[in-house]
Parts: C-alpha cells; structure tokens; sequence
C-alpha cells in the first residue's frame, strides 16, 4: 500500500483441511443479526394478544423502577467540545457529504465477493480481488496510510494501530469485514442499479456492501481521516481490524488478526471493541435503538443413519431414509422449550419496551413490569411473546432442517442417508446442553428401529447386540459456538459511555437538544466477526448506527444506504474516538 511501516505477517490458516473441505454453505443472513426484528415482534404481540385492547397510555414517571433499564445521558466530547463543534459543521456541508459518498462508491466498485469454498489463499484467484481493495484504501485516505501502521495479516486481513499518547490506556479497538456476499448474475436485472457501479441517485448509494459491511469500514476510515485532517493525536491508542472473510466464518481473517491482537497485547488488553450490528428505529411513538450486546450460540448436528443396502423390489418396512425422516419428524415433533428469563439480553429488550415505547396496552406495560418479581407475571408474559414465531426464536434455542440427502438410485436402496440439523443457542443454554437434548430426543427410536446409537463420540446403545444399522450424530463442520459472553450494562461506564455517544450523534445530526431517545440492549441470533475477539475485552458492542428505513437490500438485490445515513455513521464514529479518548471512567 505504499505505507514504508507496512508489514506483513502470513499466518496459517488455523482450519483443518477436513473442516476447510467440508464447510457448509453460509448460513447467516444478515438481518440474522437484528434483536430488531425483536422489537417488530414485540410490537406487533403487544398490538395483536388482546392485553389492553385500545386502551392506549404514556408511560408516567415513576411508573418503573429506575434501575429497569436506566438511561445515559448524551455524552458529547468535552475536552474536544471544539474540535467536536468544527467536525459538526465540516459534516453538515454539502462538500462533506459529497467526498463521504465517493469514499463509500468508490469501495462499493470493487467486488471482494466470497464464496462458501474458497481455494487456498495464493491458489485461489478469487482472493487478488482484495488487494485492488487495499489499494483504493491507500490512495482514498492517504493521511490514514502515512500515519497509521498497517500489518497485513494471513496476506489479506488489515490490522491499523493509531498510536495514542499514554500506553497505560487500553485501545479501542473498531472493527468491520472487506468481503461482501455475492451479487448473483442471474438477478442483476432485477437491481434499480447495477451492484458494483457505486451508483449514487442524490439520496442513496446503491450496491453491494453499501450497508454490509463497507459502510461500516469506509464510515471508520472516513471519521479518522478527518480526524488526521484536523491534527486530532490520540491519548488512547486506537486499532483497526478489517477481516476478509467474515460472510463464511471468519476462520482466515478475523481469527487470525485476533491472534495478533493477543500476542502483541495480551488478553483483555482492549477497553471497548464496536463490531457490525444493532441499529435504531421509531416504533410505537418512540425511537429505540437497540445495541448487540451478546449473540447465541451455534451447533450443526449431523445425523447419519447407515442401513443395509440391497435391491429395492425386496424392501424392509424401513429404508434409511425413511428412518431419517421418522428421526427428523421427532425432532420438529419436539421442539426446545421457549423461556423467558430474567436478566438475560431479550428480557431486558422486553423491559426497555416496556418502560419507554408509548403506544402498547397499558395492561402489557403492567404485566412487563410485574414480571420483574412476580414469576407468574412473568410466565403469562412469556406466554404472549412465544405466540410470535420472532420472537420465540429469540428467546429460545432453535433448531432448523437444513440439509438431507440419502440414496443413488431410484432402485437401489440407501446405505447412507443423512441430515443437518442447525442450532442457534440461547445465551442462558450451552452448546453442551443442546448435544445432551439432542441425544437424549432419539434415544427411544434409536432402540425401535434397532440401530447401533453413537453421538458426539459417545456410545449410547449397547456395544455388543446385533442391530440392522447404526445412527450417528457429530458436529456437523467442527464449528461449534458458545453463546457469546453477555455485555455488562447496568451500572457498567463503558456502556454508559457507549450509549451516551449514540444519544448525542443522534442529536448532533438534527440538532436536537436533551433526551430523546432510548438505548436498549438487545442480541443477535447469529454471529460477527467480534466471536472471534472475545478474549481481547468484555465490553464488545455489535452496533452498526442506522436508521432502519434508510438502508435496505442486505444480502439481496438493491443494497443500498441513505448518504445522510452513512455521514451520521461517520459522526458516531468521531464522536467514539473523542469520548473514549478523553475518558477518566475506563481503563
């Protein structure tokens, strides 16, 4: 990139060839991510479950304890009131928004698509494609590329480190991912403007990655680059981290940039990390922003169920696939159980709702608020949110039928017959619990059909008994996750801070003054790239800063983002890098 301080640091790929082989089609969609979709559900129960009729109220003061879910005041920069106030204006110009828009376009025109099976990084052509990219970073923000050292991690991950002033300070760690889902050729008729022109109509930026995830990158390296502008010096270190290959895992980029991280800094070295996520919107009469502050767990259960083969004009009563299938009806047959808990990132989501959004029943704001001590409350209120199938998700750990295949030929039976089950596990369960559930659920049939049971490495049935076929049930890919440690808030100065810097950008940006917005903490039903960071802090906050209707089209056809939109997202990230840089409240 032309940085003389630029290094490069080619790690290994930490996956192993089995699992790099056998990696399974991208499971996540975005709007995976958004608690939002809580907050709709949530909206549209309260609406619909009859609590309350038209009876319609405001919430009151003191309706609610303070300390369900307790506000921050909007922080602005103090020590930095100045340069703060400059940075406004300069962002409320036309000229701004315009050099903001050719950033964003400019990155929107390269097309760094990944694919489920990507060849070896330096075999694969399909990786050259980022290095067109990091050569439109160095020659859009060259104050960024003389100032800041960049490695380059496993060829293509970008690692920035801004060098504060105090080295007592932990860093602030902002990060986002190069790589976009594929734009596919056969709907590029259907975009109102082709995916990699950047096309910019005077109000939105249309393509691919204008809102997953390059807004977010370009709206980073937008705000330090004015900030290099205005001579701003960090006292707090500041470090950037840029996987590549997030839409499939992040196994090459992110996990090995967080390996770097550690060996440089140590574990829980960063104060704050602010990954892609949470979003806000006015709903109910209210605006409500809702903050990633954990994300569920994951476990892909492979079932395969091995029978004699034969002739199919002598079948048995069962193939094995039809063994499968009866094994997979069980499954659906018995669902996890959804339940609603206290202190947990839904159920506070529920609170915030309750206290502040002001057109849901009132009698539904009475049951929210009872069910913080009345667990009869709280089981009625459960009761309502599960009848949203949303919603219940959210509260839940899942399980989806992604995958079965079985057979050859229509006249030869299976000898082979196997399925993928998908799991999204709730913050309060383990990946632990969801293996024992799902060994436990096929015990019985397991021993109907007469089938060897073997799962997770582990013999269920007994060893030494003729049986007609065996049933196995593995990790699917190797990749299972824990839930993600949950954010603290209440009480928490990192959170304060965080919220407080999201109330004051959304003020600054329409020149507003007091409170006039709500900051909740909610949770993402899949998962960014910060899984890979968690060793590095506990404060880790998956927000993206947008306002629902004026971004659409994520990992679909017209991906496109407002520019005032995406100017707002540079003025939130300024105003992080100010707050957290003059903080006496985090380490």
């Amino acid at each position: 990139m032309g940085n003389e301080r630029e290094k490069t640091d080619p790690l290994p790929v930490p996956v192993t060839g089995a699992v790099e082989e056998r990696r399974p089609p991208s499971r996540k969609s975005k709007w995976r991510v958004l608690a939002f979709i809580s907050l709709l559900a949530i909206a549209m129960t309260l609406r619909y479950t009859g609590y309350g009729g038209a009876s319609m109220s405001k919430i009151q003061p003191g309706h609610y304890d303070a300390n369900v879910c307790p506000q921050s005041n909007a922080l602005y920069p103090n020590r930095y009131a100045q340069l703060w106030e400059s940075l406004g204006n300069e962002y409320d110009q036309d000229e701004f928004n315009e050099r903001a828009t050719e950033w964003l376009q400019g990155a929107v025109r390269i097309p760094t698509e990944i694919y489920d099976e990507m060849g070896p990084i330096g075999e694969d052509e399909r990786w050259e494609i980022f290095e067109e990219f990091h050569d439109y970073l160095a020659q859009a923000f060259p104050l960024i590329n003389e100032t800041l050292t960049l490695t380059k991690v496993n060829t293509y991950g970008l690692l920035y480190e801004w060098k504060g002033s105090d080295d007592s300070l932990k860093p602030l760690l902002l990060t986002a991912h190069q790589d976009v889902v594929p734009a596919n050729p056969e709907t590029f008729d259907q975009w109102t403007h082709p995916p990699y022109d950047g096309y910019f109509d005077g109000e939105f930026i249309w393509g691919r990655g204008s809102m997953d995830n390059k807004g977010g990158l370009i709206g980073i390296l937008s705000s330090i680059e004015t900030l290099l502008k205005k001579d701003f010096e960090p006292t707090r270190t500041v470090v950037l981290a840029f996987g590549f290959d997030e839409e499939v895992g992040g196994l090459r980029g992110a996990q090995n940039i967080s390996k770097v991280i550690v060996e440089k800094y140590g574990k829980n070295s960063m104060a704050l990390l602010v990954d892609e996520g949470g979003l806000f919107a006015e709903i109910g009469g209210s605006v409500i922003f809702l903050v990633g502050t954990a994300e569920k767990g994951l476990l892909d259960t492979k079932l395969t169920v091995m029978t004699p083969g034969g002739h199919s004009s002598v079948p048995p009563p069962h193939t094995g696939i039809g063994i499968l299938s009866r094994l997979l009806v069980e499954y659906e047959d018995n669902p996890f159980e959804a339940r609603l808990e206290r202190n947990t990132p839904v159920y506070n989501t529920v609170q915030c709702v309750g206290k502040y959004i002001q057109n849901i029943p009132s009698a539904l704001r009475d049951l929210i608020e009872a069910s913080a001590y009345s667990d009869t409350a709280l089981y009625q209120l459960q009761a309502v949110l599960i009848k949203d199938t949303a919603l219940r998700a959210l509260i839940g750990t899942t399980q989806a039928i992604n995958l079965f295949r079985g057979g050859v030929k229509a006249n030869a039976m299976p000898e082979e017959a196997w399925a993928v089950v998908n799991h999204r596990i709730a913050t309060q369960s383990s990946v632990a619990a969801v293996k024992q559930r799902d060994t436990d659920v096929l015990k019985d049939l397991a021993k109907e059909f007469n089938l060897t049971y073997t799962a997770f490495g582990s013999p269920i049935s007994p060893e030494d008994e003729p049986t007609e076929g065996t049933l196995t049930l593995i990790d699917a890919w190797g990749t299972a996750l824990e839930p993600a440690p949950v954010t603290p808030t209440d009480g928490d100065p990192v959170w304060e801070l965080f919220s407080g810097t999201i109330k004051a950008t959304y003020n600054a940006q329409r020149g507003l003054e007091g409170d006039n917005i709500v900051v909740s903490p909610g949770i993402l039903t899949g998962n960014t790239d910060s899984k890979h960071y968690w060793d590095l802090t506990p404060h880790i906050f998956r927000y993206s800063h947008f306002d629902l209707g004026t971004a659409h089209g994520v990992h679909t056809i017209n991906e496109c983002i407002k520019v005032e939109t995406f100017v707002e997202m540079i003025r939130f990230y300024t105003a992080l890098i100010l707050n957290v840089d003059e903080s006496s409240r985090i380490a």
